[in-house]
């Protein structure tokens, strides 16, 4: 195997094992990191590529993004509600006003994107 096909099975690697921890932690966003870890495998492992994308709960989201450009708008709902949570957090534990400002800054960022994208 080549370095850069290491590197991008790293990337996916990583990518999918944060996308998976982000549907259950409000931190961290799913979407995106199935989605690099579908550009990862496809760079680097074809057959774990195929099984990304025709994943059951994995798969639709990416293969939304890939043929479409769309967001469901279940997701679009899930994202939100969990970037809420993670300011909600971020409240609780007190973190500095500033930090929770950025914070809110960029996750309406986000959020906008996300809202603006197509729907299935």
């Amino acid at each position: 195997m080549s370095i850069l096909r290491i590197f991008w099975f790293l990337v996916g690697i990583s990518s999918l094992v944060s996308g998976i921890i982000g549907a259950f932690l409000p931190i961290l966003p799913t979407v995106p990191f199935l989605l690099l870890a579908a550009v990862g495998f496809s760079k680097s492992s074809k057959r774990i590529h195929n099984w990304l994308i025709n994943h059951n709960i994995l798969g639709p989201p990416i293969l939304d993004w890939q043929k479409n450009g769309t967001i469901s708008r279940k997701v679009k709902l899930y994202a939100s509600l969990s970037m809420l949570a993670s300011v909600g957090l971020t409240v609780f534990l007190a973190v500095p006003i500033k930090f929770v400002m950025l914070q809110g800054a960029i996750l309406t960022a986000v959020a906008y994107f996300i809202w603006t994208r197509p729907e299935i």
